[in-house]
Parts: C-alpha cells; sequence; structure tokens
C-alpha cells in the first residue's frame, strides 16, 4: 500500500488531466484499530485492524454558483486512484447548485510533519487496563464484561489551490459493566493513549453501587429532584449542541428559533455560571483543529476544507451565546463563522457529585440514559430511558436502588431549571460515545426531573 502523501497527489495530478473540474480537494483517512473484549470476568477477544478512506471531492464553478461531487473509496490500489477522480468530476458536472458555496481557501507551505510515517496502534495499549482488570477484577464476587477501543487515525487534506493540512487524532475509550445479582453498574472514561484510564477507581466505584443496590425500592414515575452524573448529562448536551445550527434557527425550524423571526441567541438560560464550548486544543481531549468534511450540512462545509477551527463557547454564564455557522451561511445571514471542534465541555461549578448527594435530602442519583430519540423538535423535547442504577438518596446518603423510568425532559428546558452544577471532570457518553468520546462534564441538580413512566428494564 503506498503513502497517503503519494495518493494525494497522484489524485491532485489526475484531476489537473482531466481538467473537468475548477477545484479539487482530497482526503485520506489512515486508521489504526485496536480492540478488546470480556465477559464472566474472563478476557474473551482482541484484534487489530488498519484501513483507509480517500475521499475526492470536485467543484465545477458556473459565476457565483457552484457545483460538487464527492466520492469516497476504501480501495488501496493506486490504480483505482484515476477512476475515483473522474467519477467526482462526473457527479459534480451531474449535481445540482450548491447551496452553500464559498471562495477557495489558499495555502502555501506543507506542514513540517506532512511527509513522517503514519502511526499505528496495537492491543498492546490495552495492557495497564488488561492488568488492572485481572488483578483487581477478574478474582471478584462480582461478574465484569465490557471492551475498550482504541484508534489512530491520521487526516490528510490537500487541495488544487495549494492548501496543505495533516493531523493526527488518537481516540480511545473503555466501558466496564459489572453485575452482582440482578443489579447492574457501568463505568466509562474516553482517553487518548489508555495511559491515564483509572481502571482501579472505575472498579471501586462499580463495587460501590452494586452495594447500594441491595436494598431496592420500587417507585412512581412523577418529577423528582434528580442529580444527574457526568455522563447522564454529556448524553443530553451533545443532543443539543448537534441542534445548534445557525441556519436552521434561522429559518424557524428548531428549538433556537425565536418566536417572530432570529434566533435565541442573546437569551439567558439560567444564572448559573454554566459554559457549554468546543475547543480543538482542550487539554486532554485535543482533536483535529481544521475542517474535514467529505459532505456538506447544515453545521459544516465542503467548501471549508482545510479552515482553520477554534474555541467557541455556544453557552457562555448562561447566555446562548453562538450557534453553528459554515463561511456561506455566516455570509448570508450576517452572522460570524463559527464551525465546530470534535469535542465538546461544559463548566460552572465545583461540588463533586458526593458534596451533591451529601446535599440532598431526599432525590434520586442516575447513572446512565439510553436510547434517546427526539420527540418534539420544536422544543427539543427527548426521550430515553435509565439504565444501569437509578439510586434513592435520603439525608445525604445512598440508601437503595430503584427500578428504571422512561423520561421525557429537553436539554434546554433542564438548563433553565438547574439549581446546581458541579465541577467538570471527565466523562464518557452512553449513547452517543461511538459518534463523540472527548467529552467532559459536570454534574447537574434538576429540582423536578421529569420520569413519565416505570420502565421494566433490568
Amino acid at each position: 500500500m503506498i503513502g497517503a502523501q503519494k495518493v494525494v497527489e497522484l489524485a491532485l495530478a489526475e484531476a489537473r488531466r482531466l481538467g473537468r473540474a475548477d477545484e479539487t480537494i482530497v482526503l485520506v483517512s489512515d486508521r489504526s484499530d485496536a480492540s478488546l473484549r470480556w465477559a464472566n470476568s474472563s478476557m474473551t477477544t482482541n484484534g487489530e485492524s488498519v484501513r483507509r478512506h480517500t475521499t475526492v471531492i470536485s467543484i465545477v464553478r458556473k459565476g457565483d454558483k457552484a457545483h460538487v461531487g464527492s466520492v469516497r473509496s476504501s480501495e488501496v490500489d493506486p490504480s483505482a486512484i484515476a477512476g475515483l477522480v473522474a467519477a467526482s468530476q462526473e457527479a459534480a458536472h451531474a449535481a445540482p447548485e450548491a447551496r452553500d458555496p464559498a471562495p477557495a481557501l489558499y495555502g502555501g507551505a506543507d506542514p513540517d510533519d506532512w511527509d513522517d510515517p503514519v502511526p499505528h496502534t496495537s492491543v498492546s495499549a490495552f495492557l495497564g487496563l488488561a492488568g488492572s482488570l485481572t488483578a483487581r477484577g477478574f478474582g471478584g464476587a462480582d461478574q465484569l464484561y465490557g471492551f475498550a477501543r482504541h484508534e489512530v487515525e491520521t487526516i490528510f487534506l490537500a487541495t488544487s489551490t495549494g492548501l496543505r493540512r495533516r493531523h493526527i487524532q488518537p481516540t480511545g475509550a473503555v466501558e466496564i459493566n459489572a453485575k452482582r445479582g440482578d443489579a447492574s453498574a457501568w463505568a466509562g472514561f474516553s482517553t487518548a493513549d489508555f495511559e491515564d484510564v483509572p481502571a482501579d477507581s472505575m472498579l471501586e466505584r462499580l463495587s460501590t453501587r452494586l452495594g447500594w443496590a441491595q436494598r431496592t425500592v420500587e417507585l412512581p414515575p412523577g418529577r423528582y429532584q434528580t442529580i444527574l452524573p457526568p455522563s447522564a448529562v454529556s448524553d443530553l448536551m451533545i443532543y443539543l449542541w448537534w441542534s445548534m445550527e445557525g441556519r436552521g434557527a434561522q429559518e424557524g425550524r428548531t428549538a433556537l428559533s425565536a418566536p417572530g423571526g432570529g434566533t435565541l441567541v442573546g437569551e439567558r438560560l439560567t444564572e448559573l455560571p454554566i459554559t457549554l464550548y468546543s475547543d480543538p486544543y482542550a487539554e486532554g481531549l485535543a482533536c483535529t483543529p481544521f475542517v474535514t468534511a467529505a459532505a456538506s450540512s447544515e453545521r459544516v462545509s465542503v467548501f471549508d476544507n482545510g479552515l482553520e477551527i477554534g474555541r467557541v463557547d455556544w453557552i457562555r454564564d448562561g447566555v446562548i451565546n453562538a450557534l453553528a455557522y459554515p463561511r456561506a451561511a455566516a455570509a448570508e445571514f450576517g452572522a460570524p463563522v463559527t464551525v465546530s471542534a470534535d469535542n465538546l465541555l461544559m463548566t460552572g461549578g465545583s461540588a463533586s457529585l458526593a458534596d451533591m448527594i451529601a446535599n440532598t435530602e431526599r432525590g434520586l442519583l442516575l447513572t446512565t440514559l439510553w436510547y434517546i430519540r427526539e420527540v418534539d423538535p420544536a422544543v427539543l423535547l427527548l426521550t430515553g430511558l435509565t439504565r444501569d442504577g437509578v439510586y434513592l438518596i435520603e439525608d445525604g446518603r445512598v440508601t437503595a436502588a430503584v427500578n428504571n423510568f422512561r423520561f421525557n425532559e429537553s436539554p434546554l428546558d433542564l438548563l433553565r431549571r438547574a439549581t446546581e452544577v458541579g465541577a467538570i471532570d471527565r466523562t464518557l457518553p452512553r449513547e452517543w460515545s461511538d459518534y463523540v468520546t472527548r467529552v467532559a462534564m459536570p454534574p447537574l441538580r434538576i429540582p423536578d426531573f421529569h420520569m413519565s413512566s416505570v420502565s421494566q428494564a433490568q
């Protein structure tokens, strides 16, 4: 398999030779994956793989209009490159007018690391985790299940206008389920290299939660004072973040649309000093600092490929501060260009989860949320299920596990009603971890979280 850099140059050369596109963008992703699984407190499988995806985007301009053809392939044979470029140019000529045309971006010198070898991962990344599981977990009475995955993706981006970008993106996650009798508990963590996975403390937390479940109480549906831990908060805030699209809000199609026109940017959601933001340079959660888009959406545009990404405060000190606008939408609506990095963080308080429990007279503590689906986009109403532990808090301590519930809530409305925000903590979303891994969230106290019905899920 030839190097990704060579693929880029061959594709650009073929685009020039064919001459049927005004601009060409080439994206090559080389990815190395490793995985580890365990069940019934015993290692089961592990594996490694490598893959490559090549995307050629052709842009045909006709005055101030543009037509785009984007074709992706996992073929690694160099002889397939010519056909991929030809198919992309053909698709551009057959495509309807693009809704998001923007001027080409130009570049200069290649990045210093452009010609460096592509790094890989392997199952050796899991040695520390496997050692902790074997030494402290597998010999106990609780049954452990779970998996770990690690990938290292190197992205090469090049354009016919001279732009060159390269980024190495490591991504890892570990999820551990523990079972004791009919009770189950979950813990998850995101990591770039598996050097910082707190396996011992994860196992201790699982044991503690299974101990809480030795006493059980049945509760009816209703509104309960509820503490959402960072993982549950992350799943709700990710959905809000995905919904913060400028065009949709401007056109009156989302929960961020203002009555009578415009958007909710500038509206105060809460007096709590909550800031929700993305930042490609966030410590421990760093991610690709430029746009890589194989296709356009309301959040990102193929015309913006290679555009640098900075920090964006979506909510700042309790006020809605920004929505996502690619360059074309920003020009259309007179808004700043705003593109999100692939991470999400929220700050606002200093109390630990333990402190918040200790300060609760009576309420519920959740573990994670699951099967989240949108019910009403006009108000961003979501429904879903609690999973792997709902606990009763009485007089500042956890006294029992309770049944699972279905909930109906809007993340926007939750922020409006929240009465306390805790300290930020690295976490892993349960529902959306296949799509978003780099997350840090605080716990939230909601005085009247709506448990709409009892769930029979165990």
